[in-house]
């Protein structure tokens, strides 16, 4: 556990603003599991690869897949969770401008194109403040400025949070199970609930159905297997509850846009362009 003292010395609490004018750049190795919760005058764009990463803000949790990033806009509060110190962190922090287009004031997910990515590999070695004026601040900005042309579709690939108790207690038998075929009659039968009660409590409480919730969770824990390499396509599938790796790969596709084996050979592209 951090102490109050090492929190305030990190570089995302003591430089970040440091400069309210500049472009803050700083890529690196995330070099531990959890960044506490904090928030930044600036807006920031994250890029991660080499590890299943977790950015939790006040309303979600997100998933960030290989080959996405992630816009958090200014003074977000939001912790960063990974399952790698090794995981590689690429970090460009904008400073808040006045009449910005809408795309900067909402937090989400977007697939990194190939420009996109060749422009932070542009970046690759620059670290720290990059001064208004300078060479690499209008390079950066251009990045920033692009974003909302290229980035038009939105990876849904976030869930809410669970503010009832009873619905907290059900989620977490979801994610202890999801290898298996859970039907929703039997679930609700399992904590008491009517099919239409808990229909209800999900409508309300998540705002989304119950079949919205298990795909979609069902896909991101299929993300970090196909990561992780040891299982192949089918094994994957069947290990989130699919015997029909044709349905897996389809229902995938629907939330990612790719298919299982287009997203395996796509992860850490920037990594092997450097080498």
């Amino acid at each position: 556990m951090l102490n109050s003292k090492s929190f305030e010395e990190k570089y995302y609490i003591k430089n970040v603003d440091a400069d309210e004018k500049s472009i803050y750049c700083h890529h690196d190795l995330m070099g531990e599991h959890l960044i506490p919760t904090h928030q930044h005058k600036k807006a920031q764009f994250l890029y991660t690869e080499g590890g299943i990463i977790h950015v939790t803000t006040e309303t979600h949790t997100y998933f960030l897949p290989a080959r996405h990033f992630l816009w958090i806009p200014a003074n977000t509060a939001h912790s960063i969770h990974t399952s790698s110190e090794n995981a590689i962190m690429r970090n460009l922090y904008f400073p808040q401008n006045t009449n910005e287009h809408e795309f900067y004031s909402i937090e989400g997910i977007y697939p990194a194109n190939d420009l996109l990515l060749q422009m932070m590999l542009f970046t690759n070695r620059w670290n720290g403040h990059l001064k208004k004026g300078s060479r690499h601040y209008t390079i950066a900005n251009a990045i920033k400025a692009i974003l909302p042309e290229i980035c038009t579709a939105q990876l849904h690939l976030s869930l809410p949070f669970a503010d009832d108790s009873r619905l907290k207690n059900i989620l977490l038998y979801v994610d202890q199970n999801l290898g298996e075929p859970i039907l929703f009659s039997e679930l609700a039968g399992r904590f008491g609930f009517s099919e239409r009660s808990l229909y209800r409590l999900f409508e309300k409480d998540l705002r989304m159905s119950f079949i919205q919730y298990f795909t979609i969770r069902r896909i991101l824990k299929a993300m970090e297997l196909l990561l992780d390499k040891k299982l192949s396509v089918n094994e994957v599938a069947q290990a989130v509850g699919y015997n029909s790796a044709p349905t897996f790969s389809n229902t995938f596709f629907k939330v990612l846009g790719q298919r299982p084996t287009e997203y395996v050979n796509g992860v850490e592209i920037l990594r092997k362009e450097e080498t």
